[in-house]
């Protein structure tokens, strides 16, 4: 497995540890005049822009794709956008750590899909294998088993306070 590729694709994992982990340190670290839903999405496309290069790198093209490739990857996708359609930036970015109050969403695929969008991503990984080798999906694919994990034990009392 080439090193470079490993650790760009689990580069964003250890940022989201973090801020769920302790997120006041980030809404401290943007400070007053800044949104911490809105920072953090600047770095996580950045990030993001990081794994897809990785996976890149790793890629092997052909044409045309499996059969597979395009159910999971529409389905994927339908799912990631459907959770920002209902959250929106604050609700998708970990507003509710941050110290805002995001309201509780019952629509599908809430509801009836557990982390919908960990699913939804998983599901448009699935949908690569026909160009990326196994084990490359295999890593970000746990990659997100972790934060589901540790997104599932919120701790209310360490929720982020607005700064002051």
């Amino acid at each position: 497995m080439g090193i470079a590729a490993a650790l760009g694709l689990l580069s964003p994992f250890p940022f989201y540890y973090w801020l769920w982990t302790y997120p006041q340190t980030w809404v401290d670290l943007c400070g007053k005049g800044r949104d911490p839903c809105t920072v953090m999405a600047y770095v996580s496309h950045f990030l993001k822009l990081i794994q897809f290069l990785s996976l890149f790198s790793v890629s092997t093209f052909t044409w045309p794709p499996l059969l597979y490739f395009w159910p999971l990857i529409a389905f994927g996708q339908f799912l990631n956008f459907r959770v920002y359609q209902l959250l929106g930036e604050s609700g998708t970015y970990y507003g509710v750590r941050f110290g805002k109050n995001i309201p509780w969403v019952t629509e599908f695929p809430f509801g009836y899909i557990k982390d919908p969008q960990y699913v939804g991503s998983i599901l448009s990984l699935l949908a690569c294998l026909w160009l990326v080798p196994f084990r490359y999906i295999l890593l970000w694919t746990l990659g997100y088993v972790v934060m589901i994990l540790v997104e599932s034990k919120e701790d209310p009392t360490t929720r982020a306070k607005p700064p002051s």
